[in-house]
């Protein structure tokens, strides 16, 4: 081990401080100020505390039977890199509240709060408030309350400009309303749309599509050749937030479960509802692929299997309905402002989700 460096007589005598390590307690409360008024913003009435206490206090809604608790945490994944790159920062606190109430609302459950974590190198208030403000529209859109967090500067782990945001969502379902593993039932399979990657597959479409640096201006280039938006526009478009068409869905079209197309892609996700009696059918063709995942594709190349695996190809989410009752989950998704289509049934089987092509068989196509 090496000994430690001798510090000269003026080093040894400068009182060493919280500011000069990297951290600024001046800083962190300026940027809590600005936050405060953003996540009140959010709040619902069963909120009791207010910002800057040690812990939130959240009553349950009313009138629920039963009530259970639901709850999840994610990030943005490595999609905060092109957000530093463009130096734009009001999308992503967006993209963390959808990953966290996107999963719990395939239980059923009603988002109810809503926790932050920022971590930086060096706290920069303005960038802060912008990702404050960006989990406080997420959390406007998901119903639920954007109601503490935690603000850490790291200066011996991040670089100045570097930030790290993840967040957690509670929500509370009835016991009763609880969705259980899909059966053999025949039931459809309705997609809600994605515009685009969501936040999956970014290391990888960053590989294929910038190499392994990221500059603004290589983000400003057309996405594809005639495209009227930027590849920075097309990477850094926010997470659409599905949780009240789906609420809508499991309470107006008897919905028997949902899937949230994340990390896996759409097979892997689709099987997590199912029972060991029963398959999914998804079929690609029955809804529009987003021009970006051909992009990807033919950049790297990618296969088309490895394609399959790690991205949702433009379906965020899958709700089973009845068949019967499809055209009221399809409104309900609409009214939600999401495009849906018919992309698949459940039927008997042993528990597989199967994506084939428009005209393919499920032979030999097991996923």
């Amino acid at each position: 081990m090496k000994p430690p460096r001798a510090l000269d007589a003026a080093e040894a005598a400068t009182p060493h401080t919280y500011e000069a390590a990297g951290v600024s307690i001046a800083v962190a409360d300026e940027a809590v100020r600005r936050l405060a008024p953003h996540a009140r913003s959010t709040y619902r009435p069963e909120v009791l505390s207010d910002i800057g206490a040690f812990g939130a206090v959240t009553a349950l809604p009313p009138g629920l039977r039963d009530p259970v608790l639901v709850s999840a945490n994610d990030g943005a994944g490595t999609k905060p890199l092109i957000a530093a790159a463009l130096g734009r920062w009001d999308t992503i606190g967006i993209d963390v509240v959808a990953m966290c109430v996107d999963d719990i609302v395939t239980l059923a459950a009603q988002p109810l709060l809503f926790h932050d974590q920022i971590t930086a190198g060096r706290l920069d208030p303005d960038i802060v408030e912008a990702i404050v403000s960006g989990l406080a529209t997420g959390c406007r859109s998901a119903g639920c309350a954007l109601v503490g967090g935690e603000l850490a500067e790291h200066p011996d782990s991040l670089a100045p400009g570097e930030f790290d945001v993840a967040g957690f969502a509670v929500g509370v379902a009835q016991r009763a309303h609880l969705p259980s593993p899909l059966s053999g039932d025949r039931l459809a399979l309705v997609g809600l749309a994605s515009g685009g990657l969501r936040c999956n597959g970014y290391s990888l479409a960053r590989r294929v599509l910038c190499g392994r640096s990221l500059d603004a201006a290589q983000l400003g280039e057309p996405c594809w050749p005639g495209a009227d938006r930027t590849l920075g526009d097309e990477l850094l478009q926010p997470s659409v937030i599905y949780a009240p068409a789906v609420l809508s869905m499991f309470r107006d079209s008897d919905a028997r479960g949902a899937a949230h197309i994340t990390g896996g892609g759409l097979a892997a996700n689709v099987a997590r509802m199912l029972s060991p009696h029963a398959d999914a059918l998804l079929r690609r063709g029955t809804w529009p692929e987003p021009a970006i995942f051909g992009r990807i594709a033919g950049a790297g190349p990618v296969s088309p299997a490895e394609m399959e695996r790690v991205f949702n190809l433009g379906i965020g989410m899958v709700v089973a309905v009845p068949t019967s009752n499809v055209g009221v989950a399809i409104d309900s998704a609409h009214a939600g402002g999401h495009d849906a289509w018919v992309v698949g049934e459940i039927r008997s089987g042993t528990g597989v989700a199967h994506l084939v092509g428009p005209h393919e068989s499920v032979s030999g196509r097991n996923s």
